[in-house]
């Protein structure tokens, strides 16, 4: 099969020779639209000089070394928005990134904090999704004294130094889960609530816009206190089991935390009521499959990849902005499902 040619590849991209002839010799020279669209047609039609090209577009670009630590990768949520934000940083348009992408198995403070200060030095911007402690906000503060800002993720965190933050509302997704307790449930009663810890200030936020919208709109409702998984699934379960013994007249469980696997688990065992109402947190194969059968009656979701494209904005935006630099606070709106909407 002949080889594509410069003339062959000018017509395959809809541009001139000469432009080509540019795009290989003399990048700088080309705009980087059509920089990336020629070099789109290259790799589409085999061209022999995909390489150089691509090294043109690089250098005709910006680069940014961002860092993104996120909790443990196994669990589903944070695996599935670790390959996003990595799918996003891949096909970012007008710069290159390079991502570091790491996940924290130990999630005490103090390991928490020194994996800060470790990715701090890999970056010039990262973003970090982790509880709030004292540990945790020194090893910001020391980051940023070293002009490496700092982006909270999912649930704000407070340190000396200005923070940005991307995620929800997360006042706004407890009054909502309230809301849909008091639409569905038949009789008011009591309400098991599971968090993944107290120290993630999301689910704090979540409890309290939850607790708050009962206040206002229905009395009758009993709120359990609210119990830790430490995003354990084994603690869930355990945790669901006791309520669910402790409680047999519990008419909801809302698990504002991790370890929903495990609540669903407990869950399932039970007698099945159609006047039980359980609301949870993100969609992925199994909580669409408890959904659909009616385990689980609502779910309150990011949306990931537009999580994942402002993530990558936000740090982008924050390393221009510098150690000085504002502030920027992302926030959008959650995706709700239901058994119908699946």
């Amino acid at each position: 099969m002949k080889r594509p040619t410069i003339p062959d590849l000018a017509k395959a991209a809809g541009v001139s020779v000469s432009t080509v002839n540019r795009t290989l010799n003399d990048p700088e020279s080309v705009r980087p639209g059509t920089l990336a669209h020629v070099l789109a047609a290259a790799e589409r039609i085999g061209f022999y000089g995909v390489g150089t090209i691509e090294h043109g577009v690089r250098a005709a670009q910006s680069t940014h070394r961002l860092g993104v630590l996120l909790q443990r990768n196994d669990r589903t949520f944070y695996r599935v928005l670790g390959e996003s934000i990595a799918d996003a940083a891949a096909n970012w348009q007008g710069a290159w990134i390079e991502l570091v992408l790491e996940h924290l198995e130990d999630l005490t403070p103090e390991k928490v904090a020194a994996h800060i200060v470790e990715l701090g030095q890999k970056c010039e911007s990262m973003v970090i999704v982790a509880p709030q402690h004292q540990f945790v906000a020194d090893a910001i503060d020391s980051v940023t004294d070293r002009s490496v800002p700092v982006t909270s993720l999912i649930g704000p965190l407070s340190a000396h130094c200005n923070m940005s933050f991307v995620g929800l509302g997360n006042w706004k997704v407890g009054r909502t889960a309230a809301w849909a307790f008091n639409r569905m449930v038949r009789v008011p009663g009591k309400i098991g609530i599971l968090v993944g810890s107290h120290r993630l200030r999301n689910q704090e936020m979540n409890e309290s816009g939850f607790r708050s919208y009962f206040r206002e709109h229905n009395t009758d409702f009993t709120l359990l206190e609210p119990l830790p998984t430490y995003e354990s699934a084994v603690v869930a379960r355990e945790h669901v089991e006791k309520l669910l013994t402790d409680h047999p007249d519990m008419c909801g469980l809302y698990i504002s935390g991790g370890g929903v696997t495990g609540a669903i688990a407990a869950l399932r065992a039970m007698l099945k009521r159609p006047d039980f109402v359980a609301v949870g947190y993100e969609l992925f194969d199994a909580t669409k499959a408890e959904l659909i059968d009616g385990t689980i009656s609502l779910l309150i979701s990011h949306p990931i990849e537009r999580f994942a494209r402002e993530t990558i904005a936000t740090l982008i935006r924050t390393k221009a902005g510098g150690r000085d630099g504002d502030a920027h606070r992302v926030t959008f709106a959650f995706d709700v499902y239901t058994p119908e909407s699946v």
